[in-house]
């Protein structure tokens, strides 16, 4: 009798649960279909996917394909000095021997949150010193031209990691080693901040 009541038990309580189950069913496929991705973001989950995760919960997307290692994005130009400058994906050694270099762990330029870019104090960025506040970097890429000014102009240490942070509005960090003529590996790192113009 014993072995019989609990078995019935048991049963009692699985039934229980389904039902309860089946009911609250209808009450959760909502909270599922809101937690779902945009569709326009749907639409290009792979571009999505690999991407870094940015400040917003819903990144604007304005490339259409994200670079691969090595690919040029587009042109990074500096007005006040006369320079037009190619810009490549990622930062390695292979990619700042050819131009600007876009640290892959950041957004693309024109999107919102930090997008970082660097190059060596004795190629392409050796003038970057004479840049003041209020001068403009222009970004020209295959998601549009984007006009960024400069807003601040820090000198940071080489582990200083707050270059790369998320932000919460477009901007983009402009890095390079410092002091400019010092010899051998640089200590530092002079950074330039500027907002996305609207």
């Amino acid at each position: 009798f014993p072995a019989r009541a609990v078995s019935l038990g048991i049963l009692g309580l699985g039934i229980g649960l389904f039902l309860w189950a089946w009911a609250n069913l209808t009450t959760l496929t909502p909270q599922l279909t809101d937690t779902r991705r945009p569709a326009s973001v749907a639409a290009t989950s792979t571009v999505a996917d690999s991407r870094p995760a940015t400040a917003s919960s819903t990144p604007e997307v304005v490339y259409a394909e994200y670079p691969e290692l090595g690919d040029t994005i587009g042109t990074l130009t500096i007005p006040a000095l006369e320079m037009e400058l190619p810009l490549l994906q990622g930062t390695e050694d292979e990619q700042l021997e050819e131009g600007v270099g876009h640290f892959v762990q950041s957004v693309l330029p024109g999107e919102p949150d930090n997008c970082v870019i660097s190059a060596h104090r004795d190629t392409y960025f050796a003038r970057l010193g004479e840049l003041k506040i209020g001068d403009r970097l222009t970004v020209q890429s295959a998601a549009g031209t984007f006009t960024y000014t400069i807003k601040q102009i820090r000198i940071v240490d080489k582990d200083d990691r707050t270059v790369i942070v998320p932000t919460d509005h477009a901007v983009l960090t402009v890095s390079t080693c410092y002091p400019f003529s010092y010899v051998g590996p640089a200590p530092d790192r002079y950074v330039l901040v500027a907002d996305l113009e609207k």
